[in-house]
C-alpha cells in the first residue's frame, strides 16, 4: 500500500499500487473531487531507489474493506447483492449495521455514496436511520443517498423525498442497479450543478 495526500483538501489516501496500471492514471479525490494523478512507474522507481540506498520499505497497512477507489457506505442489513451493486458502480463497500457509528465514519471520511438498507421499512422518517439521515444540508450534499427496500418502487421520487434520500431502489431491481444509479446520479449532478452556479452567483453579489 502507498499513501498519497490530496493536493487540494490534504486528505490522506491509501492506494494498492498492485492494482494500478504501469502508466499515469487520474481519479477524483473522494472528498473534494479534485483530479489526482499517480504514475506507478514513478512509484516503482522510487521504491527501487530506496531499496538500493538501504532504506527499509514502508510497512504495509491494512484497513477494513481496503481498496483502490472511493467508498460506498452500507448502513443496516448487509447483503452480498448490495456489496456487488456498490462494486459495479466503482465503489468499495463499507458496512455498518448501526446508523450512529455509520454517521461517525461518514463525518470523518465523507464517502460519496451511502446505501441505507433497514431491516424493515416503516413510514417516514426512518427512525433507525435518523443519525445518518439527519445531517446538515451542507454535509448531505457531499454524498448520494440511496434507500434499498423490498416494498418500495424503484425511482419513486415521492418516496425519496419523504425518506430524505436521493434515490429509492427496490431490492428486486438490484440486478439493474448499475444503470439505475448512473441515470439517477447524472440527474442529481445536473440538478446540484445548476444550484451550485446559482449559489455562487448569489454569494458573489454580496
Amino acid at each position: 500500500m502507498i499513501k498519497i495526500t490530496c493536493t487540494s483538501c490534504q486528505k490522506p489516501l491509501s492506494l494498492d499500487e498492485t492494482k494500478l496500471p504501469m502508466k499515469e492514471v487520474s481519479f477524483p479525490c473522494p472528498v473534494c473531487k479534485t483530479k489526482l494523478t499517480v504514475d506507478r512507474r514513478n512509484l516503482e522507481m522510487a521504491s527501487a531507489a530506496a531499496a538500493s540506498a538501504g532504506e527499509a520499505p514502508a510497512p504495509e497497512t491494512h484497513e477494513e474493506e481496503e481498496g483502490f477507489g472511493a467508498k460506498a457506505l452500507i448502513v443496516g442489513n448487509d447483503h452480498p447483492a448490495l456489496r456487488q451493486a456498490a462494486k459495479l458502480v466503482g465503489f468499495v463497500p463499507m458496512h455498518f449495521s448501526e446508523a450512529k457509528p455509520a454517521r461517525e465514519y461518514f463525518m470523518q471520511e465523507f464517502p460519496p455514496v451511502v446505501i441505507l438498507h433497514p431491516a424493515q421499512i416503516s413510514a417516514p422518517p426512518l427512525e433507525a436511520m435518523a443519525p445518518i439521515v439527519s445531517l446538515t444540508p451542507n454535509d448531505r450534499r457531499k454524498a448520494f443517498f440511496i434507500l434499498v427496500a423490498e416494498n418500495l418502487r424503484t425511482l419513486d421520487g415521492n418516496a425519496a423525498f419523504l425518506y430524505g434520500v436521493n434515490l429509492v431502489v427496490a431490492t428486486k431491481d438490484l440486478g439493474a442497479f448499475q444503470q439505475i444509479f448512473r441515470d439517477a446520479f447524472a440527474y442529481h449532478e445536473r440538478l446540484y450543478g445548476a444550484m451550485s452556479v446559482v449559489m455562487k452567483e448569489v454569494s458573489s453579489t454580496h
